[in-house]
C-alpha cells in the first residue's frame, strides 16, 4: 500500500512512495488524538543529558498525567513539589507501518509533582503502571506548547495495491 510501481529508464520498474502530505494539526486535535493513545515518551535532561523514557499516560484537562517512582530518573528531576517545574517534552503517535500514514503530537511545558494526596489517589486508581515496581508519585506534565501534524494520504491518488 505504500509502493507503487512505474517505468523508469530503461524499462526497468522503480518503487515509487504513495503520495502523502503532512497536515499541521491544531491544539484541540492534538490533545484529543494524544488521549486516544496510553503510551508516549517522556524527553527530559537527566545528568546534563538528553534522556527518553517510554511512561503510559492520560490527559487530565489539556495537562498530561504520568506516574513516577522515587527511584527513578523522573522522580530526581522534579524533586520538590515546591519548585516552579522542569521543562520536558511529551511525545506520542499513532503511524501505520505499512501505509506511513497516522499522527504524531509533541507537548513541551512544565512538569510537575502532584502535591495533593486526594489528586494522587484518584490518578493512581485513573492509571495503572505497566511495570510491577511500585509507583509512588504523579507527575503532572502542563501542556504550554502543542505541535502536531497528520500524515494523509492524498484524496486525489488512490492508494496503490501491495503487489505479490
Amino acid at each position: 500500500m505504500d509502493q507503487e510501481a512505474v517505468r523508469g529508464p530503461g524499462g526497468r520498474c522503480v518503487e515509487t512512495t504513495a503520495a502523502r502530505h503532512m497536515r499541521d494539526l491544531d491544539r484541540a486535535e492534538a490533545l484529543r488524538l494524544l488521549s486516544t493513545v496510553p503510551l508516549g515518551r517522556i524527553v527530559f535532561t537527566h545528568h546534563a543529558l538528553p534522556a527518553v523514557r517510554p511512561v503510559n499516560h492520560f490527559v487530565s484537562g489539556g495537562d498530561i498525567v504520568i506516574r513516577i517512582h522515587e527511584d527513578g530518573a523522573l522522580g530526581a528531576l522534579v524533586a520538590h513539589s515546591d519548585a516552579p517545574g522542569v521543562v520536558v517534552a511529551y511525545e506520542a503517535d499513532v503511524i501505520d507501518p505499512v501505509t506511513h500514514l497516522g499522527w504524531s503530537v509533541i507537548v513541551t511545558g512544565y512538569a510537575r509533582v502532584v502535591a495533593d494526596p486526594e489528586e494522587v489517589h484518584r490518578y493512581a486508581h485513573l492509571l495503572h503502571p505497566w511495570v510491577t515496581y511500585p509507583m509512588t508519585g504523579v507527575l503532572r506534565i502542563r501542556s504550554d506548547l502543542v505541535t502536531g501534524f497528520r500524515l494523509e494520504g492524498d484524496p486525489t491518488r488512490p492508494v496503490p495495491a501491495v503487489r505479490s
